[in-house]
């Protein structure tokens, strides 16, 4: 753990000797055109630590997969949290991921006394929360929570390059890529599409007029 978020930790727990129950939370997935958003909840075990915890996007998808395993096998308890398409559609997606962070944590079968979340807002809890900006990449607890739901999320993809082939989702994972737009273009939506992002909407009524 780096000196920064050792300070954090003491910083917020010096009012509360007894918490020693730390939630590392994150998402993944606020940016592409298809498919949930994916949270995960981690409170990581002191007695078992994981060493080369980071911030996911600075891992190889080998890394990744053997430090999530890591995790599931040392963690204290973990848990993962979506909110699909449709509700990302209806609420927008900062509230989606609002709401799929609450349900990382209400899965998580060991309640946490505080949880730090990675960004810069948290959901509503019924506990401590902290935002910690770019906490992924100096709150181990939050990188764990980053590594699980990449994995997570990266899986799903690779799914539904299975299911629909030819967008090209195991590559570029939904997000707006040229070659994502192309596809698009040239095969339309699928239901997995988020109709509210503006590549989708755009073709969904241009669709709608014809």
């Amino acid at each position: 753990m780096s000196r920064h978020a050792s300070q954090w930790q003491s910083d917020f727990f010096a009012p509360d000797p007894n918490a020693l129950l730390l939630a590392g939370v994150d998402e993944v997935g606020r940016g592409p055109l298809v498919g949930a958003v994916v949270t995960a909840a981690v409170i990581l075990d002191p007695a078992r630590p994981i060493s080369g915890l980071n911030d996911s996007k600075k891992l190889s998808a080998t890394q990744r997969e053997h430090l999530a395993e890591q995790i599931r096998e040392r963690a204290l308890a973990w848990a993962l949290g979506r909110a699909e398409p449709a509700e990302i559609d209806q609420i927008n997606i900062l509230q989606a991921t609002m709401l799929a962070m609450q349900r990382a944590v209400a899965a998580l079968p060991i309640t946490p006394t505080s949880v730090l979340i990675d960004g810069n807002r948290c959901p509503p809890l019924p506990m401590p929360a902290q935002a910690v900006v770019k906490g992924d990449a100096t709150v181990p607890a939050i990188s764990a929570a980053s590594i699980l739901a990449k994995v997570a999320r990266d899986a799903e993809m690779q799914a539904l390059e299975l299911q629909h082939p030819g967008y090209g989702f195991a590559k570029h994972k939904g997000y707006p890529t040229p070659a994502h737009l192309e596809a698009l273009q040239r095969l339309g939506p699928l239901p997995e599409h988020r109709r509210s992002f503006a590549p989708v909407r755009a073709l969904l009524s241009l669709s709608s007029k014809s």
